[in-house]
């Protein structure tokens, strides 16, 4: 085994020499050689996918047939008065496009076209609204009229 003092004394000739930089290859910036040290990302994608289990959606609540009457005979009015380009506030579920459940949305404006062959609301704002996601709407043009559950 060597002695501990001559380690110390190892490099003791080339110690004082200059640095060398090379005439040929341009020196690597300070930003890209600590790059080559940062740590790697053996699971790419993994914390993406964590956050995305983790996202919280909702359940699509399902109306029984006197909600879904009424919801029915407002839509009804509301093609009745179109001309009025009536305004109301229509909430929605609104399905998540990566996992099962969604959202409810509500959103407030004036109703452009009801597309009864295609079953959507559409709002002045381009908003399509597919009726089987209707959760309720609202609006003055409502009025005193009587959406009493049966």
């Amino acid at each position: 085994m060597e002695n501990k003092n001559s380690d110390i004394h190892r490099y003791d000739d080339i110690i004082q020499l200059p640095h060398h930089v090379s005439k040929t290859h341009p020196q690597m910036p300070v930003s890209d050689r600590a790059a080559q040290f940062a740590p790697f990302a053996a699971l790419t994608g993994h914390d993406a996918a964590i956050r995305e289990t983790a996202r919280l959606t909702e359940e699509k609540a399902e109306l029984d047939e006197n909600a879904k009457m009424i919801i029915d005979e407002k839509l009804r009015f509301v093609q009745e008065t179109l001309s009025d380009q009536p305004k109301v506030t229509v909430t929605y579920f609104k399905p998540d496009e990566k996992k099962a459940g969604g959202k409810y949305i509500t959103v407030s404006g004036s109703v452009r076209k009801i597309d009864m062959y295609k079953g959507l609301i559409i709002m002045m704002d381009d908003i399509s609204i597919p009726f089987v996601d209707i959760y309720d709407i609202e609006g003055e043009i409502f009025g005193n009229r009587d959406y009493e559950i049966l």
